[in-house]
């Protein structure tokens, strides 16, 4: 037992360190350091309360704690483990699969993500789950992470699908949730960081914004992507109204 709660505390700190160090500063540059300097440049012209920030962060927390316990037995017992497609020598499937892997685990998140997110917001699952995140309607950095203890399981269950259908390398998955972590305090920065014209042009155009997101959040429906909008596209839930806004923030 104490063997399982040491190794749950170091990855507890390793999720809870990565979010409160990216989102820390992005909170302290965007909110605190540049505030008075930026805030003609929001997307949503008012800011957060510090009860909606306080708020996140305990939801967010509470989902590390989630994905610390889900995470835990995957990499420790070794039982569980074994039947895991973890795998700890490079030289198994090589260097070329080892980089080729990010891309795929990129694709295979944002199918998984979108889809689930879909689901979640059919009324019951929204009512019940998802309003817990939507609570922040006007979202902070802090909001990367808040969901409900239902749906922090759920979203972690992508890491699931990871480690039972792809080769995964024991650093595969810490090294991508990095990138992960950033993307989604990005989308939920309230800020713009994607240059002027960049929705339009041949890459812009399939990955998903601060603005695409921020729109979700205050007008809870369409814009479902999480990396890119791709999905949202083809199934047509991308808003009508995307473009123009994304044009009108960053005329700003």
């Amino acid at each position: 037992m104490d063997f399982y709660l040491e190794k749950f505390q170091g990855v507890l700190l390793l999720v809870g360190g990565r979010y409160f160090l990216f989102a820390g500063i992005a909170f302290l540059i965007c909110y605190v350091l540049l505030r008075k300097r930026i805030s003609g440049k929001k997307i949503q012209q008012n800011f957060p309360k510090k009860e909606d920030y306080l708020r996140e962060i305990i939801y967010s927390f509470s989902s590390m704690v989630i994905f610390a316990l889900i995470i835990t037995p995957i990499y420790f017992n070794p039982t569980l483990r074994a039947t895991s497609t973890i795998y700890t020598q490079i030289a198994d499937y090589g260097w070329g699969y080892y980089f080729l892997a990010f891309p795929i685990m990129f694709l295979m998140h944002d199918t998984y993500f979108y889809w689930l997110h879909r689901w979640m917001h059919l009324p019951n699952m929204y009512k019940l789950v998802h309003l817990t995140h939507h609570k922040s309607n006007n979202p902070s950095p802090w909001a990367a992470y808040a969901f409900h203890p239902i749906e922090a399981i759920l979203e972690n269950g992508i890491a699931i699908v990871f480690y039972w259908t792809i080769p995964v390398h024991i650093t595969h998955v810490p090294l991508f949730f990095v990138f992960s972590i950033l993307y989604n305090i990005y989308g939920h920065l309230g800020f713009e960081l994607y240059p002027k014209g960049f929705h339009k042009t041949l890459v812009g155009r399939w990955m998903n914004t601060s603005v695409a997101h921020n729109q979700h959040h205050k007008f809870v429906k369409g814009n479902y992507g999480l990396y890119l909008l791709f999905w949202d596209r083809i199934m047509g839930t991308l808003r009508e109204d995307y473009d123009v806004e994304f044009d009108k923030v960053k005329s700003k």
